[in-house]
């Protein structure tokens, strides 16, 4: 009972009350019913004093769903950044990957957070990791992103930290061809610059 206590309590972002059920005996890895941790409750409302109670109490950052989001992966993917940097701060496991045999990284990239990709980057996140679309994450920038200002600035981010421009997809498409098909003159732009073709 303390257990479902708990995961309402992250989800309501009460810290005060986790900090009681947890001094009550409630254990830090309880999980509801698909997987989740009172910890990934509380990252996916983005609940930070929550997630901070949770994490200080020992709560583990790498623990997975059903559908293999951990704390860690899902901050990443959604630019939860104070919640990220706990993570990161805790034990956050870089090499691990989300459904898509994905890093944080790659998400992060696809949906244009780019205080997060930075973060990810100096954490030391592979940058060329490829998921089982066969994209990195300046693939998946280019691919699924808007190609606007945040996308562009994820792209320098990423050659920056030695990226692979000329890495192509699956498929054997390159980013820059990908660029150009979308018209994304400052991303191909970029990737000129730092040597792709």
């Amino acid at each position: 009972m303390l257990e479902k206590e708990l995961i309402a309590a992250a989800r309501l972002g009460d810290a005060v009350e986790i900090s009681a059920l947890l001094e009550r005996g409630a254990t830090t890895d309880a999980r509801d019913d698909t997987g989740a941790t009172a910890l990934l409750v509380a990252t996916h409302e983005n609940n930070v004093e929550a997630a901070r109670v949770l994490i200080e109490a020992g709560a583990d950052v790498n623990a997975k769903d059903h559908i293999d989001d951990s704390p860690y992966l899902y901050a990443g993917a959604r630019g939860h950044l104070e919640i990220l940097k706990m993570t990161l701060a805790h034990g956050a496991d870089l090499k691990s990957t989300n459904r898509y045999g994905g890093t944080a990284l790659i998400p992060a990239a696809e949906r244009g957070h780019v205080e997060t990709v930075k973060t990810l980057i100096e954490a030391g996140v592979a940058v060329d990791h490829v998921n089982r679309l066969g994209w990195t994450a300046l693939l998946d920038a280019i691919i699924l992103g808007s190609g606007g200002h945040k996308h562009a600035q994820i792209v320098r981010l990423l050659i920056d930290a030695g990226a692979d421009v000329n890495l192509a997809d699956g498929e054997g498409v390159p980013p820059l061809a990908h660029a150009r098909a979308r018209g994304f003159g400052d991303i191909e732009h970029l990737l000129v610059a730092a040597g792709a073709h």
